[in-house]
């Protein structure tokens, strides 16, 4: 430790502590001794988000034309607040966020469970006689969180309800964006936003989060939902309200509910909410409040167990992040599918780390050889095919084409889950299969990817960002091993648009329906564009980063080093680009509008 002092000039130690709190501290120490920054892409510096701000809030001018819109059939919003010994600043800052909404049909349901206190009595009486859309309760003692909210919600009669803490704020363009998306589809039932934290005094500004839409398994492991969340009414008496036995992630509990319920849900891709940041708050402190993560984790479990889901939850190293572990039902049989031409080493600690590490036995694999020309590959494969699970088969095209090879190798398998090998990889985590296993025999899952590595230890995958670099691109790669990435999301179990097949589990079943691999696309793309096909069907493809390998990345095909290799490469990227168009104007549903696509780091854009 007082190597690390030294190392950390005065002046940073503030900088210091949010990247321990950001990251964690094997990433602090991977970041002070190496002496190198891995945790930001070299190249262009990043714009900060203060000029962002700048850039991407509404004008006044713009502000004024929201209160001058009308929006036809525009519902009344419910703002429902639990007060407890709100500090006066907070509570006056909190309610003037409130009357500042440029969309005027509102209504704010305070429920105040400390009436003795004299300040906030005081405020309450003055903003009562100013605004009749303000209404404001006084219990008879405090019933905790969940109990004092649920009492606002009494109060409420607006069409939808939106939940703001006590000491929070709403931009003032929060409800009219809301009230915009449901006037455009009146099949909403559940919206939220991305957001921000605001320093106690409210002068800056920091750590936005800006959220995919909606992610089933990002929401199992954390409630990356947060704020500004609202819900129809009518949906939220469906369910039943806040719970206190969930008290500290009571809206966690609240918001998995909703979502189980909802008929369509809709992400705004706008900052509308500002958590104030203290010591007493989570934001600020997640020491603070350690009851708040057991809550959480019990919230985890019960939405599994409504949902008719088997999964196993528990903490990470990072509080407020959880991890599912879903169950294997039976052996299936697995196929593992490795093309290779020559590169008998290669293939050979692939092969050698599959065998020695796997904990789960029922699997075969299959080799697809493609056009070896050294002595040594042959006899190697001799020797593989003396064990009972390892065939070799044999391409008899004289081109390279990824697509074709793998279409053709799934011809011989057997297993009711393929997988899908470079035959430069080497595995690290022993229960891969399972773990794999686990996500895809999820009927709703089609595809699970993983996360993998250059020899150095830095992240080669950690998941496939559509539009990034032009059509599609790796997300963190660079990064330390250590680093957890943006709202620890490269070490978050998520659903994404695509994954590598590098490492790609497919149920067969989900294979066929899909109808394979493009053969049109030999060599660029082929992987993303049929998850993008697989996704089209209704099947969610998981980013599962308890996963993980090595890879040493494409040394059986080679680089595109020809102009006639460049000419077939730009070819496929302009039929895939073609074929996306659609998705690429809109953007990836599992990114966010906000970030950018040069960088895979979730940098601003």
């Amino acid at each position: 430790m007082k190597e690390l002092i030294k190392r950390i000039l005065p002046d940073k130690l503030v900088k210091a502590i949010y990247y321990l709190r950001k990251y964690g501290m094997k990433a602090l120490l991977n970041r002070v001794f190496r002496g190198i920054d891995r945790d930001r892409p070299q190249g262009k510096k990043a714009i900060s988000y203060d000029k962002w701000r700048k850039l991407h809030s509404p004008s006044r001018e713009e502000l004024e034309n929201q209160r001058n819109s009308i929006l036809p059939n525009g519902p009344k919003i419910s703002i429902v607040v639990p007060l407890f010994r709100t500090p006066e600043k907070f509570l006056t800052q909190m309610i003037d966020s409130v009357r500042q909404q440029t969309y005027p049909h509102w209504e704010l349901c305070l429920a105040n469970g400390d009436p003795s206190d004299e300040t906030v009595k005081k405020v309450l009486a003055r903003y009562l006689a100013e605004d009749s859309r303000i209404k404001a309760k006084d219990l008879k003692e405090n019933l905790g969180i969940s109990g004092n909210t649920n009492a606002a919600l009494q109060m409420a009669e607006g069409e939808f309800i939106g939940l703001l803490d006590h000491d929070d704020l709403l931009a003032p363009e929060a409800c009219y964006e809301a009230v915009k998306r449901i006037t455009a589809n009146p099949g909403i039932d559940v919206l939220y936003s991305d957001e921000d934290k605001v320093s106690m005094d409210t002068t800056r500004y920091f750590e936005p989060h800006f959220k995919p839409d909606f992610n089933l398994d990002l929401l199992r492991g954390n409630n990356y939902i947060c704020h500004f969340f609202l819900v129809r009414k009518k949906l939220l008496e469906q369910v039943g309200g806040f719970r206190k036995e969930y008290d500290g992630a009571q809206d966690y509990d609240l918001i998995l509910r909703c979502c189980e319920a909802a008929g369509e849900i809709c992400h705004i891709p706008k900052v509308l909410y500002h958590w104030r940041m203290h010591q007493q708050s989570t934001a600020q402190n997640p020491e603070s409040k350690m009851y708040c993560y057991d809550a959480g984790k019990r919230a985890i479990e019960a939405h599994l167990q409504r949902t008719g889901v088997k999964g196993e939850v528990s903490y990470t190293e990072n509080l407020g992040f959880y991890r599912v572990k879903y169950p294997v039902t039976g052996t299936p049989l697995v196929s593992i599918l490795i093309l290779n031409r020559d590169e008998k080493e290669t293939l050979q600690k692939c092969i050698q780390s599959v065998m020695e590490k796997s904990t789960y036995t029922n699997y075969e694999i299959v080799i697809v050889e493609n056009n070896s020309q050294q002595r040594e590959t042959f006899a190697y494969y001799e020797e593989l095919e003396k064990t009972d699970h390892i065939r070799v088969i044999t391409w008899k095209g004289k081109t390279f084409n990824y697509s074709a090879l793998n279409n053709f190798g799934v011809r011989y398998t057997k297993g009711e889950y393929l997988i899908f090998l470079n035959n430069d990889v080497e595995l690290i985590t022993e229960d891969w299969i399972e773990e794999l296993l686990g996500h895809c025999q999820r009927p709703e899952v089609g595809i699970t990817g993983v996360k993998l590595y250059y020899p150095d230890d830095t992240i080669q995958h950690g998941g496939v960002i559509i539009g990034l670099g032009g059509l599609a691109g790796h997300a963190f790669t660079g990064l330390s091993r250590e680093n957890v990435g943006y709202f620890r999301r490269a070490s978050m179990q998520a659903d994404l648009s695509a994954v590598t097949a590098a490492c790609m589990m497919v149920r067969r079943s989900v294979f066929e329906q899909a109808g394979g691999f493009d053969e049109r696309l030999a060599v660029a793309f082929n992987d993303v564009d049929f998850c993008l096909r697989v996704r089209e069907l209704g099947f969610l493809v998981v980013y599962d980063p308890y996963v993980e390998l090595y890879h040493y990345e494409s040394k059986t095909r080679g680089y595109e080093n020809t102009p006639e290799k460049q000419a077939r490469f730009e070819g496929e990227v302009a039929y895939a680009t073609e074929r996306w168009a659609a998705l690429l104007e809109k953007g990836d549903p599992c990114y966010n509008p906000n970030l950018s696509l040069t960088e895979g780091h979730y940098e601003l854009r």
